[in-house]
């Protein structure tokens, strides 16, 4: 008999991962789009910052996906 439990868990644990990863990246583009057109003299440093921080938190979606799928074996 086929364990399809493990199969779920681990679509749901990706997709959580992924889901806040994309809802986390979301908020950083609004919040540098919203600084820059305050300050639009500091874009460029503004850019390098959010490019970085969504780079951090797609290394964690990515952390959580692999784990996602080990977890269950």
């Amino acid at each position: 008999m086929p364990n399809w439990g493990s199969g779920i868990g681990k679509g749901i644990a990706a997709g959580l991962a992924v889901i806040g990863a994309g809802i986390g990246i979301g908020r950083i583009g609004a919040g540098a789009c919203e600084a820059t057109a305050r300050q639009p003299e500091m874009g460029g440093r503004i850019f390098v910052n959010m490019i970085l921080t969504a780079a951090l938190v797609e290394g964690v979606a990515l952390f959580g996906v692999v784990v996602g799928f080990l977890m269950v074996g």
